[in-house]
């Protein structure tokens, strides 16, 4: 029988649902806004291609990226432990994305590009071109997301960003005080945080704007696994347009790791019963990505996604090749038929769980 507080909490979750649900409908609409011709017909041969690859286990691939994330810095603030720009334990070359270099990528794809991820590794804001990207890609009418601790989320800055076109912005907030927050975000400032996001929502609200639309999202540890509703009470009272629980990723978690959640719920992994941890996905051989997006490093090595950190998986290089030429080129395809043959080979799909 429920009690007098869980009939108050269920009606207080509903609400914040509720909330939600309506601003994730308007970024819908926003979305849905960017598509032309030529990105809906490219969206159909993406999606043909992959169905039959899958069908044939043969790489078919027609067509050019509907989404790409394009990183503009590797450095970073922050020290979080699983993080290698944190732990400053990259082994390609770290560096800034160069505004001239970056509109030479994006005029190679705009026309039927819908979706840029402004992020990779590193912190965005620190890149002072970064408003020049977000307004660079808004001017071609294509969608634009980035993630950010929100540690320059200043009165100035949140105004730039607003006034950039920014549509979608991810806010990570792992905790709901200093003492949790700094747990995982090694060096960071809850309370810089929160001014940030508070910022940003004052800058939409004077400059009557619906975007971008912001994320807090909530990586899940041991830590505060607890504290999820309070989370998404915080994010509605600070105006966020969503909350998003979001599992974490370890790098070396057979072994176990301080971590990892003790509810399965929350975590990528579960306990075997030696005691060691395995993925709990079935990592099947097939994986869209590879059909329908990539990422572009800083200074433009193009790796099949986000889970290729170091580039160890090049597929090539936009300093001295076009794009359209690495994309449909014979090294990319022999890595997509990889992955319909035995994905579990490769190093960098072991710890995905994208089906």
């Amino acid at each position: 029988m429920d009690t007098i507080y869980s009939k108050e909490r269920k009606k207080i979750n509903a609400l914040i649902n509720v909330f939600f649900v309506k601003a994730k409908v308007i970024d819908y609409f926003n979305i849905f806004s960017k598509i032309t011709f030529p990105r809906f017909w490219n969206s159909i041969l993406l999606g043909l291609s992959y169905y039959f690859s899958k069908l044939t286990r043969k790489a078919i691939h027609r067509g050019m990226p509907l989404s790409i994330s394009i990183e503009p810095t590797t450095f970073c603030n922050l020290q979080c432990p699983e993080c290698p720009s944190g732990q400053r334990q990259f082994t390609r070359p770290t560096g800034n994305l160069g505004l001239s270099f970056y509109k030479k990528i994006i005029d190679q794809l705009h026309k039927k590009l819908m979706y840029l991820i402004v992020y990779f590794q590193g912190e965005p804001y620190l890149n002072k071109d970064f408003f020049g990207f977000i307004k660079y890609a808004s001017s071609r009418k294509i969608y634009t997301a980035t993630s950010t601790n929100a540690h320059f989320l200043d009165d100035e800055n949140s105004r730039l960003t607003v006034e950039s076109g920014l549509d979608r912005l991810i806010i990570s907030l792992d905790g709901i005080n200093q003492e949790m927050y700094e747990r995982y975000r090694k060096g960071g400032d809850y309370e810089k945080v929160i001014i940030g996001i508070e910022n940003i929502i004052g800058w939409k609200k004077k400059l009557k704007s619906a975007k971008p639309y912001v994320i807090i999202q909530f990586l899940v540890f041991r830590h505060n696994e607890d504290k999820i509703n309070e989370i998404k009470r915080i994010g509605k009272e600070l105006g966020a347009n969503e909350v998003q629980i979001k599992t974490a990723q370890f790098y070396n978690f057979k072994k176990g790791n301080p971590l990892i959640p003790k509810n399965e719920k929350y975590s990528r992994y579960r306990k075997m019963p030696d005691g060691t941890f395995e993925i709990k996905g079935k990592l099947p051989n097939n994986c869209q990505r590879m059909w329908k997006s990539c990422v572009i490093s800083w200074d433009g090595l193009v790796v099949p996604c986000c889970f290729d950190k170091d580039a160890t998986h090049l597929m090539g290089d936009l300093k001295t090749e076009l794009f359209e030429n690495i994309w449909k080129n014979e090294k990319y395809n022999h890595f997509r038929t990889q992955i319909l043959k035995n994905r579990k080979k490769i190093n960098i799909c072991r710890n995905c769980t994208e089906v």
